[in-house]
């Protein structure tokens, strides 16, 4: 099934355009059909597949599961590592026109029955074992509770079946079905799924595409979770366009950028942690770039501290970071074009893609002017069509249909969207409100920090008061209060702002696509004084 990889794309140049399509395996035929021998698709293995072997191979897996009596309108939920067979699997499935549930390999028993119950899903993919973790048996456990689900073990396989036997492939007047529920990362209660029609899906990979000007044949590296919306996103982007999907089943920073160079990589996708990684790797690899070859970095799904972008423009080379802003719900909202400013990359989160809107929202429900911070709000072609329990979903949409995304910032007056806090991330000090991005923002750039997370603890006197948690680039030389204090003094913050309380920890808590995880930090600090 997988071909030797080559270089041979360039002579597709002439005859390939963008292609929009109704449903995802629309998409899936009308690029094997254009591009045949493009290589879409290659591992840390050297394992490969063109788009003409990814449809066969879809097809072939489609035909197998309907053997094994999976059926239009099925539930499917995958629980699988970054593998080429985790995206056949994906392709399959839609071929069939199945519900689809990718699960975060993160979760375990508890957040993994959650989702299966809710989605009420029929058929579970696991691995047996992936990275010390007994996928199989943790399924087998939460199997027991769920009469009527079915556990398949898929370790780089999949069913095999004759694609004359299928039936027909899901028809275009049906792409505002649900065919996509992936959940938010659950990092303070339950997850929460978040319901996507190929439409929207399809919406939010060409958004990317065009903001972020992806050309035939580059090479984007996929160093995060297939299961995250971003994985499926990029696919379809992939599709629509040519590019290609260098993946790696998990991250590490010198594994990844070896393979990202070995196979020409052009774009890096991920989110801060990810950028911060390459980062230190340049840093221990002076001379030489680590990813040669790549344009630009692109990603979002946590803020950015604005002196990452140069620092990845300066010491690994390229265009720096396109970074952008969006959240499971409604998919990339905003990104920066790679040909943006210095500051716009710095400082913003990019324009509105294509197809969606973006407002800040006053306390009294009015639209907040350019430049004034309010509640951000979204609209658009890649917002989810509501949440699976709809009893959610009267407080994530206003009475016009904007879905309320729970991040404060603001449109200056070009329409770029600055993000400056969440609206349960603002401290309230002594009646005081301080964004905790802000303080972040500074603490990164102190020569001593990797990265910090600023969190509100409780306090009798304050309220709450400011509480900063850094990792320290050399474990005996940490950052000490008395530094803290005059690093702020001199940056000429409000005084109210200097972290009251310093924490030096070896490793931030993060969830699988490099979120820190500041419920944990609360937790662990709240209990000590």
């Amino acid at each position: 099934m997988f071909a030797t990889v080559t270089r041979s794309e360039g002579a597709l140049l002439s005859t390939h355009t963008s292609i929009d399509a109704d449903t995802v395996w629309e998409l899936v035929v009308a690029r094997a059909a254009q591009t045949p021998d493009f290589i879409l698709i290659t591992d840390e293995n050297d394992r490969t597949l063109t788009c003409a072997q990814y449809r066969h191979a879809a097809e072939r897996a489609a035909a197998g599961f309907y053997a094994e009596g999976v059926r239009p309108g099925d539930t499917v939920a995958w629980q699988l590592p970054t593998w080429i067979e985790t995206i056949v699997l994906l392709g399959a499935l839609a071929r069939l026109g199945v519900r689809q549930v990718p699960v975060l390999p993160v979760y375990r028993d508890r957040e993994l029955g959650f989702c299966l119950v809710q989605t009420g899903a029929s058929l579970l993919c696991v691995p047996a074992t992936w990275r010390g973790v007994d996928y199989a048996a943790m399924a087998a456990r939460v199997a027991e509770a769920l009469p009527g689900l079915e556990v398949r073990v898929c370790d780089r396989s999949l069913p095999d079946g004759d694609p004359a036997t299928l039936p027909a492939p899901p028809a275009a007047d049906t792409t505002r079905d649900v065919r996509w529920i992936y959940y938010t990362s659950g990092t303070t209660a339950d997850p929460k799924g978040a319901q996507h029609t190929d439409h929207s899906s399809i919406a939010a990979g060409k958004a990317f595409c065009v903001r972020q000007h992806v050309r035939f044949a580059d090479r984007f590296g996929m160093a995060f979770p297939f299961t995250h919306v971003g994985g499926l996103n990029n696919l379809l982007a992939g599709l629509r366009e040519g590019m290609g999907l260098v993946c790696v089943e998990a991250f590490d920073p010198a594994m990844s950028a070896a393979v990202f160079t070995k196979n020409h990589v052009t774009l890096v996708g991920g989110a801060p942690a990810f950028y911060l990684s390459f980062i230190e790797l340049q840093r221990k690899n002076p001379g030489v770039s680590v990813l040669p070859e790549v344009r630009f970095m692109s990603g979002g799904g946590a803020p950015m501290p604005p002196e990452m972008h140069l620092e990845v423009k300066r010491e690994i080379g390229g265009l720096g970071i396109g970074h952008g802003w969006g959240m499971t719900e409604s998919c990339i909202t905003a990104i920066n074009d790679p040909t943006d400013t210095d500051e716009h990359l710095m400082y913003t989160s990019g324009r509105a893609v294509l197809g969606m809107e973006i407002k800040a929202v006053l306390p009294d429900g009015s639209t907040a002017a350019a430049g004034v911070d309010g509640e951000m709000r979204v609209r658009g072609d890649s917002v989810m069509v509501g949440y699976l329990d709809p009893a959610l979903n009267a407080d994530a949409f206003d009475a016009d249909g904007w879905f309320r995304t729970g991040d404060i910032g603001h449109l200056d007056v070009d329409g770029y969207v600055v993000i400056t806090g969440r609206m349960k991330d603002i401290i309230i000090r002594k009646g005081e409100n301080i964004s905790a991005k802000e303080i972040e923002d500074l603490l990164y750039a102190h020569p001593k920090v990797i990265d910090a997370a600023v969190i509100g603890l409780p306090d009798r006197d304050r309220g709450e008061m400011v509480c900063a948690v850094v990792e320290c680039r050399d474990g005996n030389d940490p950052l000490t209060e008395a530094e803290l204090a005059q690093y702020c003094n001199d940056a000429q913050i409000m005084r109210q702002k200097i972290p009251e309380r310093l924490e030096v920890v070896d490793t931030l808590p993060r969830n699988a696509t490099g979120k820190i995880l500041k419920h944990e930090l609360r937790a662990r600090y709240s209990a000590r004084p």
